[in-house]
């Protein structure tokens, strides 16, 4: 029985992705540079929201609408206070994976092997059986895409 992947819409919008992101960037030179980018503006945007969200609530005191109903604003402060912890692992997370990435960017190949990236995106992309990808949605959408 041929595995069938997942047809909820979140998989769909992620297949169409994978697929738009090998069509568009079919070299590894490409593919490089797309991973590092995407790195480095996951880790300016969480940076960003983490300092403005320090500033706003860095010493656990919860202002303004707290004051007003204290139950309230503790379930809230205590979800933002979470946010922010998660958010500093995210960014402990990513600085390691930058640090890995320098390792992969460092690889240069031959055109030849180039030309063969092209070939093979060009038959992996439309691909939705890929087992990289069924891969790669289980883990986005946590949940089994194989039937049982």
């Amino acid at each position: 029985m041929p595995e069938e992947p997942c047809q909820c819409p979140d998989c769909q919008r992620f297949y169409r992705e994978h697929d738009r992101l090998i069509r568009e960037n079919p070299t590894l030179r490409q593919q490089q540079e797309l991973n590092w980018a995407a790195l480095q503006a996951f880790r300016t945007l969480a940076g960003r929201v983490l300092d403005e969200l320090q500033k706003l609530h860095g010493d656990g005191a919860v202002e303004g609408p707290a004051a007003v109903a204290p139950g309230a604003a503790a379930t809230e402060s205590d979800g933002v206070q979470q946010a922010m912890a998660d958010l500093e692992n995210i960014n402990a997370h990513l600085f390691s994976i930058e640090a890995l990435m320098e390792r992969i960017f460092d690889v240069r190949v031959p055109e030849a092997v180039e030309q063969k990236f092209r070939e093979v995106a060009g038959e992996l992309a439309p691909d939705p059986l890929n087992a990289d990808r069924l891969r790669l949605n289980r883990l986005l959408h946590q949940t089994p895409d194989l039937p049982g």
